[in-house]
């Protein structure tokens, strides 16, 4: 595995790069925020770990621009802000996973294990076409009827994944935990808020809707088109 490490902190970051050398990982540190983002921008990773306080930028940011830059290498962020709220935000914010300073060594080895299985098991086409809409995974960007549709990070991944599982139903259990990366229920909306607004924007000016709300089961993706999915 080839990593990105993003920490100011150098005790920290050796600590990282000698547990995650000993599993066979190369594990490129950069110490601040602009220089991660250009080598993100660079090079071809297959995961970062990425701390949120950093002296230049907040990790939110830095998430941020890698997702509105094209970078879909899965993104795990390590900070000392572990509360249920700290999490959702970074979640929203396009991180992939999160995980709390202090953590253990195994959990920190087997959960970028698992986010470069999942990255690699879930490789698509470069565009992931249903009825009236297009997934471009690259580019991170969504179309219906060829207009482009502005989404933000955690909008896009609702809608990749969505079309991933297009025409089926997807539970609110499904999206906390292969969107969120949840296995609890934080006791928020933010499922709903979140998929109201990319609603509202993939339906904007269009007869005919974009998602079915199941009634005790969860959502419906539809083709955009008057067909039946």
């Amino acid at each position: 595995m080839k990593l990105l490490y993003v920490e100011d902190n150098p005790e920290a970051a050796a600590d990282v790069r000698e547990l995650l050398g000993r599993e066979g990982a190369d594990v490129v540190w950069e110490q601040a925020g602009e220089p991660g983002l250009r080598r993100a921008a660079g090079e071809e990773f297959d995961a970062i770990i990425l701390d949120r306080m950093l002296p230049d930028m907040d990790g939110l940011e830095i998430v941020q621009r890698l997702r509105a830059s094209g970078v879909d290498a899965p993104v795990l962020m390590l900070s000392a802000l572990g509360r249920a709220g700290n999490r959702v935000e970074g979640l929203d914010a396009g991180v992939d996973d999160y995980l709390a300073k202090p953590y253990e060594a195994e959990e920190l080895v087997a959960r970028i294990r698992a986010l470069v299985r999942r990255a690699e098991g879930r490789a698509h086409s470069a565009v992931i076409l249903y009825g009236a809409f297009e997934c471009h995974v690259k580019n991170r960007t969504a179309f219906r009827g060829g207009q482009h549709i502005a989404l933000s990070p955690k909008e896009f991944a609702l809608f990749r994944y969505f079309m991933e599982n297009a025409g089926e139903v997807v539970t609110r259990e499904m999206l906390l935990r292969d969107v969120w990366n949840m296995n609890f229920d934080p006791q928020t909306n933010v499922v709903d808020v979140n998929i109201g607004r990319m609603r509202r924007k993939l339906e904007e000016g269009h007869e005919h809707p974009a998602l079915e709300t199941v009634w005790g089961k969860g959502y419906r993706f539809l083709p955009g088109t008057g067909q039946a999915g």
